[in-house]
């Protein structure tokens, strides 16, 4: 058997590589999940979930699955920061899935749920329906003394945050939301709308990020606020790609 040069072997391995890195970003990583686990408390007292960007556009059986996810993971409520769906001829699948969550579930909308023309009362119906709510720019008691949680309907919420718990969180689409709310401050913050930018290079981070996200394009950060997390969502938007930068899910331990 005729043994490759080595030449000849590095001219094949460039020559594939543009062909694997496309399978890898268009065919692997979109549904590759990633669970992150994230540790907020010395002595945390509850689990929970945050999911994001779902941008549902049909495939069913992928959004079971991350349902069936958020489910196995056992949390004690779910939070979600907006972004059902890109078409809202696609909100009734989506809803019948998401109801499935067997705790309660609170979120917010974000910029695709307006410019879909979604029901808000179908969502909110959906929302209430595991338990939770569905949040524009108002709070509720997750566990009564212990956690609340206020949602907001925009990347400035226009009226007065009202909240007293000893553990607040913060859902908000928008990651610059974090500077605009009037120096009120909460224990944990959660966003979306970034997606992490979808594609990422080593030592580049995000080629393209949305507006309203600023330097805050994945993960944890402090701001003014208290602590940012912002998770790069499930779904994808525009070109159905990612690359180093899987969907993911985050258990908080709070």
């Amino acid at each position: 058997m005729r043994l490759l040069s080595r030449r000849a072997f590095l001219g094949l391995t460039a020559a594939g590589a543009p062909t694997l890195l496309a399978v890898d970003a268009f065919g692997v990583e979109p549904g590759w999940l990633r669970i992150r686990h994230l540790r907020r408390n010395e002595n945390p007292t509850h689990r929970f979930v945050h999911f994001t960007d779902l941008h549902h556009k049909g495939d069913r059986a992928r959004l079971r699955k991350v349902i069936d996810c958020v489910n196995g993971l056992s949390p004690d409520f779910v939070c979600f920061t907006g972004d059902i769906v890109e078409d809202k001829h696609y909100l009734d699948e989506t809803l019948e899935e998401m109801t499935r969550i067997e705790t309660p579930m609170y979120g917010c909308p974000g910029n695709h749920d307006y410019w879909s023309g979604i029901d808000f009362r179908s969502v909110a119906k959906a929302f209430e329906s595991t338990g939770g709510a569905w949040l524009l720019n108002e709070a509720r008691e997750i566990v009564p003394g212990e956690i609340g949680v206020y949602g907001a309907k925009e990347l400035r919420p226009k009226s007065r945050i009202e909240i007293d718990a000893p553990k607040t969180i913060f859902l908000g689409h928008y990651p610059e939301s974090a500077l605009n709310l009037g120096g009120r401050q909460f224990t944990l913050l959660l966003a979306g709308h970034s997606h992490g930018g979808q594609v990422r290079l080593p030592f580049v981070g995000a080629l393209v990020v949305p507006n309203d996200c600023g330097e805050f394009d994945r993960g944890l950060f402090e701001t003014p606020a208290g602590p940012l997390y912002v998770n790069p969502g499930i779904g994808t938007w525009l070109i159905p790609v990612r690359f180093m930068c899987r969907p993911e899910i985050t258990v908080f331990e709070f």
